[in-house]
């Protein structure tokens, strides 16, 4: 008979004390940083672009990009104008803290503010494995459906902020605000939300504020 938990548990437990001291390196260059997840095509880097394209003249930021293969997702954040670096996880669905710990190695952390790290496009492993980061935040996109928080609860448990991208095709696509915020808020209540668009820019404005205003704070700290 193969016993599998304490495999698992010990995996976990190793994962969490590396992403304790990623925390701590973070925490000592006092840079502020968010792990953002979603499934794929769900906005992560289109995001990723507006939110250094918006804050680049205020704050110095990097982007730590995980994803199967390709440097796409990173070449655009660079292009935006941040510090960025390739994760590949050679079929990994999702970063964990080894990963980001790899990657803070190829970042001057002394030049930095803001750290952004966008975990593979999946609904499911990454909201088991702590990173380090201060803050979750999940993307959830109008196409995907309504249901998401009802078919992955774990995920939408283990975040700090939500972000509802697409808004602007709710005229288009069949999708139940409030169902899907009464499944939100069953399995997190009070979840701080963005409704916002990517295309149209609508709604953008409260998520530039809410990340300027808690990496400013993470500073004066």
């Amino acid at each position: 008979m193969t016993i599998r938990v304490p495999v698992v548990e010990k995996i976990m437990s190793a994962n969490d004390r590396i992403a304790s001291q990623n925390r701590a390196r973070l925490d000592n260059a006092r840079i502020y940083s968010m792990n953002l997840m979603a499934s794929p095509g769900g906005g992560k880097t289109s995001l990723i672009e507006l939110t250094i394209k918006n804050l680049a003249e205020l704050l110095r930021l990097a982007v730590i990009d995980g994803d199967v293969a390709t440097s796409i997702d990173a070449d655009r954040a660079a292009s935006a104008g941040a510090v960025a670096v390739q994760i590949n996880t050679g079929g990994e669905c999702h970063l964990d803290a080894v990963m980001l710990q790899s990657a803070l190695r190829q970042i001057e952390l002394d030049e930095i503010d803001l750290l952004i790290v966008e975990n593979v496009g999946n609904l499911i492993c990454p909201a088991s494995f702590k990173l380090g980061t201060h803050k979750n935040v999940l993307i959830s996109s109008i196409p995907e459906g309504d249901d998401k928080p009802y078919k992955y609860p774990g995920m939408y448990r283990g975040v700090d902020a939500l972000v509802i991208n697409k808004i602007d095709l709710l005229p288009y696509v069949p999708f139940d605000m409030d169902y899907f915020r009464r499944g939100v808020e069953v399995l997190n209540p009070g979840l701080l939300t963005f409704p916002l668009s990517c295309s149209t820019q609508e709604g953008l404005d409260s998520w530039i504020s809410w990340v300027l205003q808690q990496t400013q704070s993470n500073r004066i700290i």
